[in-house]
């Protein structure tokens, strides 16, 4: 009794503090680290763009785009991260470290200049941030807008099994606190039907969509990151040097005539593949590379070509699978996982010749934000099959889906057919994106959210 009269306490306190205003600004807040949000990092430029003050919070490990940095209209709002919680039982380390987020959350959030709005993302991860930032938005009298890009329940019930209380607590407590939002977004169309269907939360569907800096990298810019790359990695430098006249410096894909300045790919050039990830599986595209087919095809007179793949990303199981890849024993093919800086990372995908994404979905439905970049970079891709993967990729249009390591090795054979023709699939594929003048964050932010907003208060 004395607890529930002193929950029913603090409330009235906070409905007493409600109050309107916020004079336009927003927060936007993750759990989470903001360099590896890009999402949000776009929420807070196209609130930015259109005049309101944008405190941006959240945990601060990689460094956010340099768009972000640079803009007047946001401020970096940095969470202290908790680390080396280990004392007790599993069960009591996770609930002192919901406790210990929860304060560290509210603290920063009640810290701030108070916002008319609180745009939060869902997962990572639902407990406590959504509790959290109810609250602070009953004190500060700001409307809370969850954006859905996944549910936590079901990335917990990756480990724990979909009927451990834990999870099951975790799903009770999206529902309860995901109806107190004012509005919802959500990442695809099945997730708005799910939220409906299960939870009874209308949602909004927000696409993710590229940034305007995705794109195709002109062959000059391509040169010069390969020749920045080339100092420290070994697959962009040259496999051999042909003796051409004028020819001053070259890349494994790219040389410059020293008397024009003209930058021509270079002939018998490999293929490049890139694959962005967070090291979590890797098993299906480590076993096509180290599979001895490609180079055994190459071997019996196959018009296939050399392969570069290039893995990026951050993950619990990098130096494990850097190990593997370091174990084998391969002579065309070369793979790489290279550090970037931000605003490096477009230019490689706007250079490479495929993508490969193995973004596994444990809702099964949100979308592959890697396989949106590298569409705006007009990048085709062939990607591992989960449920609503259609509503992004269109297999034989824009890429190609595969549901195992087989499967993956078939279709890198049959596009890199001949390669680099401009007569089979990959072309056919590039084209059909370019073609498509898919529409770009901005747009289509301006389109789904900036309504909900209504007048800056």
């Amino acid at each position: 009794a004395a607890v529930t009269g002193a929950v029913a306490a603090l409330l009235l306190l906070l409905l007493w503090r409600r109050r309107a205003g916020g004079a336009g600004r927003v927060c936007v807040a993750v759990l989470g680290d903001l360099g590896r949000s890009p999402r949000m990092q776009y929420h807070a430029l196209a609130l930015a763009r259109h005049g309101r003050e944008v405190a941006l919070l959240g945990y601060l490990r990689d460094r956010p785009h340099r768009d972000v940095l640079h803009s007047e209209n946001i401020r970096l709002v940095p969470v202290a991260e908790l680390r080396g919680l280990r004392v007790g039982p599993k069960l009591f380390q996770y609930v002192l470290k919901v406790l210990v987020q929860s304060v560290q959350l509210l603290y920063t959030l009640l810290r701030i200049d108070q916002p008319s709005y609180i745009l939060l993302q869902q997962n990572p991860p639902g407990l406590p941030s959504i509790a959290v930032a109810w609250v602070a938005g009953l004190w500060w009298g700001s409307k809370l807008i969850i954006d859905w890009h996944n549910y936590g329940y079901t990335i917990m019930s990756l480990s724990h099994g979909r009927s451990h209380p834990l999870v099951l607590i975790a799903k009770w407590y999206e529902k309860l606190f995901g109806r107190l939002s004012d509005y919802n977004l959500c990442v695809t169309d099945a997730m708005k039907k799910d939220l409906w269907v299960n939870f009874k939360i209308k949602a909004v569907t927000l696409y993710d969509k590229p940034a305007s800096y995705f794109k195709e990298t002109p062959l000059d810019l391509q040169h010069n990151l390969y020749m920045k790359l080339a100092k420290d990695y070994e697959p962009f430098r040259p496999r051999y040097y042909r003796a051409v006249s004028g020819t001053a410096d070259r890349s494994a894909f790219t040389e410059r005539d020293s008397s024009t300045g003209t930058v021509l790919k270079a002939r018998a050039r490999p293929a490049f593949l890139i694959s962005s990830t967070s090291w979590t599986d890797l098993s299906s595209l480590t076993s096509v590379l180290s599979s001895p087919d490609y180079e055994r095809f190459i071997k019996e007179g196959a018009k296939l070509p050399a392969l570069v793949c290039v893995i990026t990303g951050k993950g619990p199981l990098k130096d494990y699978y850097n190990g593997l890849i370091q174990k084998l024993d391969l002579e065309h093919v070369q793979i790489c996982t290279p550090w970037l800086e931000a605003e490096d990372y477009p230019l490689l995908l706007g250079s490479a010749d495929l993508g490969v994404c193995l973004h596994k979905s444990s809702s099964g439905l949100d979308l592959p934000m890697k396989v949106v970049d590298m569409f705006g970079c007009c990048l085709p891709v062939c990607a591992i099959h989960f449920e609503c993967l259609h509503e992004l990729v269109k297999h034989n249009e824009n890429g190609l889906i595969f549901r195992d390591s087989q499967e993956l090795a078939e279709q890198l054979k049959m596009l890199f057919l001949d390669f680099p023709t401009l007569e089979g699939k990959l072309h056919h594929f590039r084209e059909n994106l370019r073609a498509s003048r898919q529409l770009r964050w901005d747009q289509s932010w301006d389109q789904t959210v900036l309504p909900l907003l209504g007048n800056k208060e």
